[in-house]
């Protein structure tokens, strides 16, 4: 296994240089609707009554099987927190209903049983950057505060005609969190996992030898450029406002930028490790990568490894993918990420 190859006899000095960059994906070109540029508000100054919005961004059984032989001494035990509404506070109408019930725990759940065949779920925190969704679900569904605490702006807008929508309904809420992990240890739309999911499972297997968290993100890590290739062809025409099946992507053992982004965050997460699963760009090229946060380190944002000589930036799909350098026309080398969004 490479996790015997990296970080191996170079933990301690990895851990204050070592980032988790999850690869890239595949269109070269802007995604139909541009990101936010370095934390910039987009621009949309439509009214309550009326707004315009574009189509979102399309932003294994394996074959090799994590066995250890021996526990660590970090406890393994999966944690993901029970989402339910409506709770104590839940606003609905005739289509939609927005419960705000769990914002201290980072988050909030919408769902919307209207006839609409379009409908977004547009949230607005105290950054001011518009984070868009595609709400086809009429059960309830996770979304994360991503913006810390504050004042939050939560709106369901239904299709008009092209890219132009209504408001359906809309809740401003003050959220106040219990810490500013809370948005980044919870399942959501984007980082899609349960207690009973193969991912959870396979996240706790390759833990069980870990002492600390960074062992257990160098052991996933490793897990995932071993066990999932690039998936070109799905690369080259993703569907609009894609979203990632992590069990389907663990057992199918291929996947987008998207795909391996939502599956080591969702391992992350469920092992009581703040992650952030980030999409932006390198260049032209649209990304999804992560970032993690180490207990006494922090906010973890790049990753690199020893060769044997000395340290380098690497991208996981590079890693992945050693032996396809066309791969680097799709995502460059990683040395100029820019984060669009978090979730």
């Amino acid at each position: 296994m490479r996790s015997r190859k990296i970080y191996q006899g170079c933990l301690a000095f990895a851990a204050v240089m070592t980032a988790l960059g999850l690869t890239a994906c595949a269109s070269s070109g802007a995604p139909e609707n541009t990101p936010i540029q370095n934390g910039s508000r987009q621009e949309d100054d439509e009214s309550l009554s009326s707004t315009t919005v574009e189509e979102s961004p399309v932003p294994a059984d394996s074959s090799s099987q994590a066995i250890v032989s021996e526990k660590g001494s970090r406890d393994n035990t999966p944690l993901v927190p029970e989402q339910d509404a409506p709770g104590t506070e839940d606003y609905s109408n005739d289509v939609a209903a927005i419960d705000v019930s769990h914002s201290s725990a980072g988050y909030c759940m919408a769902r919307y049983f209207g006839s609409n065949p379009k409908v977004k779920l547009i949230i607005t925190g105290p950054d001011q950057v518009q984070y868009r969704y595609d709400l086809t679900s009429n059960e309830y569904t996770p979304f994360p505060f991503t913006a810390g605490s504050g004042s939050y702006s939560i709106g369901v807008y239904e299709n008009v005609t092209g890219t132009t929508y209504s408001t359906s309904m809309k809740v401003d809420v003050s959220v106040n969190l219990k810490d500013e992990f809370q948005p980044f240890l919870v399942p959501s739309q984007y980082v899609n996992y349960s207690a009973d999911c193969d991912t959870v499972e396979m996240g706790a297997e390759l833990s069980e030898a870990a002492n600390n968290d960074l062992d257990v993100v160098a052991s996933v890590y490793n897990y995932l450029i071993d066990n999932i290739t690039y998936d070109y062809a799905k690369a080259e025409n993703p569907p609009t406002g894609y979203l990632s099946d992590v069990d389907a992507t663990l057992a199918s053992g291929t996947g987008i930028c998207l795909d391996y982004a939502a599956v080591m965050t969702s391992m992350l997460r469920s092992q009581r490790i703040p992650t952030k699963l980030e999409v932006g760009y390198a260049g032209t090229a649209y990304h999804a990568w992560i970032s993690t946060y180490i207990t006494d380190i922090g906010w973890v944002n790049g990753i690199v490894e020893f060769d044997g000589k000395g340290w380098k930036l690497m991208d996981p799909t590079f890693a992945a993918n050693t032996s396809e350098k066309a791969l680097r026309e799709y995502i460059g080398d990683g040395s100029n990420y820019v984060i669009s969004y978090e979730y």
